[in-house]
């Protein structure tokens, strides 16, 4: 299983970018969920967003009403709407997969890098 995400960047405080992730070596209906985390210098990995299968969401505090998840009709890519960003936002974004196959650990992403200029 492979992810590629892209769309990273620089961008200035309040403005706008899109990650796109793009699963590879698993079949859609084997995905249970994908999402993105993220993880800035000195800090630990969080979670920024999520979607299962059934297209549940679940966002971290930080970025609610600001960033919007989604996934592809394929349901194999996943995208991060991301809007009115700040410069706490500056992190390397991470692709991740959580698929259905019992005792298997979550696939993740090369990572992106976002940075957001004051």
């Amino acid at each position: 299983v492979q992810l590629q995400a892209s769309g990273g960047g620089l961008v200035q405080a309040g403005g706008s970018l899109r990650l796109s992730c793009a699963a590879s070596g698993i079949a859609s209906g084997d995905i249970f969920a994908m999402g993105w985390y993220r993880q800035a210098p000195g800090k630990q990995r969080e979670m920024v967003a999520t979607i299962s299968v059934d297209r549940r969401t679940r966002y971290g505090e930080s970025v609610k009403d600001r960033f919007t998840i989604s996934r592809g009709n394929a349901r194999k890519m996943v995208y991060l709407q991301m809007n009115t960003l700040k410069p706490e936002d500056t992190a390397v974004y991470y692709c991740n997969l959580d698929p259905r196959w019992p005792g298997v650990d979550d696939y993740w992403g090369q990572g992106t890098l976002v940075t957001v200029s004051s």
